[in-house]
């Protein structure tokens, strides 16, 4: 079991920037895959940005690259998602999200834990 606990979220102007935090508990973080979905009011969750359990391989959804960066803290157990340059289309709850297998893929069904959500809101 992994409880995940995301925090960082706010209200932004546009072009901005934050630092999402999630922080694990519970199993052996260093051997998950960790990943950032968000969902905007009205619309499906979609994936943000995934890491694998070494740290080694991120991926990000095509929309998104080069304003976000995903990176993880095995000391502190937190994985941590930075976006630049934000945009109202960003705005959304943001959730982190573990995955036992280690591998970082995309698609939401392959993560086993979820957090609670951390609200992302960008004024133009």
């Amino acid at each position: 079991q992994v409880q995940l606990e995301e925090s960082g979220g706010g209200l932004v102007q546009a072009g901005g920037s934050l630092r999402l935090s999630c922080i694990a508990s519970g199993d052996t973080f260093s051997t998950y895959a960790m990943a950032w979905f968000r969902q905007a009011p009205g619309k499906e969750r979609e994936f943000v940005a995934a890491i694998n359990w070494t740290g080694g391989t991120t991926s990000y959804a095509d929309s998104n690259k080069g304003r976000f960066t995903i990176y993880r803290d095995y000391v502190k157990n937190t994985v941590y998602l930075q976006i630049v340059n934000l945009k109202p289309e960003d705005t959304a709850v943001y959730y982190c999200a573990a995955d036992r297998n280690g591998v970082g893929l995309r698609e939401g069904r392959h993560y086993d834990y979820w957090g609670q959500g951390t609200q992302v809101t960008v004024s133009s």
